[in-house]
């Protein structure tokens, strides 16, 4: 497969706003994970840039390349719950072991991407569970902003305000409308702090991989089911949901490959998005679907970005209010969110699944140390088993 010629046209000012935006909601929303596990497994701050770097280089490369190759908005990130569970894992675990374990995890992934038994399992969703699958998931990140409402009443109702009138007058720059005025109205009621901001250049730091059963076992294993259920089988179905229907196992095995190549400069993974790409593959993006692909294209750009500066780019989102992170996502993602409950509720059979897919995933559980997603799935699928015979023999 070769790539087209780039058009220049497809560029829009909303798929310029939606790329920053998932560029904005991924690195503000968990880049504090990794901060938290580097400093409880005691890395220096070279090593917790260099795993910043890494996994901004990776996610920018493999973003770029996809989206362009396959003109389809293929959103790259790392694996925030394969994060979360560093902060308990990595401390006690040698850094080279550590190393060692995210190579086997990524060697583990481009397994499952290159045999193609992954893609089989993503055939096999049907339309209305990875459709339910996506509303919980987007559903969750954007039902927080009526929370954060509660402590930022003015910032939030002023943006809600924004959205509405943007969607009554200029539906098309609805969301860049509230991004403008949220910062704007941020910056008037002192609450953009960049006074702890420098710039500071990255440079990657190599550490030689070592291996051993215990750090396989402790963080290998879980990595890969993490980034396995929580990451890539969402990601699949944010876009296909979205009605791009692309081959799974190209994109597990180039980001499993990236992730194996980034992993000695401290790189825990790199996986297929859910919430970010959601804001990019979604009719906020650009009205016509052939041009979204722009939107992954300037979110990639920023990951490039963004690890030139992952020596300083912790300082960069804390400058940034949590509440108009949230709130900016959380209304770039309601497009996505109706059309997700629209086609999971489009067929009677199959609506009593749907929903509890949509149930179990928005409740946000963790079972097994296995996250909501990929529960989920199992739910909805065993109700559809379980009830669609009994529905064809009353029918």
């Amino acid at each position: 497969m070769s790539a087209a010629p780039l058009k220049l046209s497809d560029l829009s000012v909303s798929t310029v706003v939606a790329g920053l935006i998932a560029l904005l909601t991924g690195y503000a929303s968990s880049l504090v994970l990794m901060i938290q596990a580097g400093q409880a497994a005691h890395l220096t701050d070279a090593q917790v840039a260099s795993w910043i770097w890494a996994l901004s280089i990776g996610m920018g490369v493999t973003t770029l390349g996809l989206s362009l190759l396959m003109r389809v908005p293929v959103v790259v990130a790392w694996s925030t719950p394969g994060a979360a569970l560093l902060i308990a894992s990595l401390p006690g675990v040698p850094y080279a072991e550590a190393v060692g374990a995210f190579l086997m995890a990524a060697l583990l992934m481009t397994a499952a991407g290159m045999t193609g038994w992954f893609d089989k399992l993503m055939k096999a969703l049907p339309a209305s569970i990875a459709s339910a699958l996506l509303a919980g998931i987007l559903f969750r990140i954007s039902v927080d902003v009526f929370v954060h409402a509660q402590y930022q009443t003015v910032l939030l109702l002023a943006m809600f305000a924004a959205y509405l009138a943007g969607r009554r007058w200029w539906p098309r720059y609805a969301v860049p409308g509230v991004l403008a005025l949220g910062v704007a109205l941020a910056g008037a009621l002192g609450q953009l702090h960049f006074d702890q901001f420098h710039f500071a250049v990255a440079l990657p730091v190599w550490t030689t991989p070592a291996f051993s059963l215990s750090a396989f076992v402790s963080i290998a294993v879980p990595l890969f089911i993490v980034a396995l259920a929580s990451q890539n089988i969402p990601g699949l179905a944010v876009l296909r949901a979205d009605g791009y229907h692309v081959p799974a196992s190209p994109l597990i095995t180039v980001t499993g490959l990236a992730s194996a190549i980034l992993a000695p400069f401290g790189s825990h993974g790199i996986n297929l998005a859910a919430i970010t790409a959601a804001i990019c593959t979604g009719p906020q993006a650009d009205a016509d679907p052939r041009r979204r692909y722009m939107a992954a294209v300037v979110c990639g750009i920023g990951y490039l970005a963004m690890g030139v500066m992952a020596a300083s780019i912790a300082a960069l989102f804390a400058a940034f209010p949590k509440a108009l992170v949230v709130a900016v996502a959380a209304f770039a993602l309601l497009g996505s969110i109706a059309n997700g409950l629209t086609v999971a509720m489009q067929t009677p059979a199959e609506r009593e699944s749907a929903l509890l897919t949509f149930m179990i995933t928005a409740s946000g559980m963790t079972l097994a140390g296995v996250g909501s997603a990929f529960w989920g799935v199992v739910g909805g699928m065993l109700a559809l088993l379980v009830l669609r015979p009994r529905e064809a023999k009353t029918a």
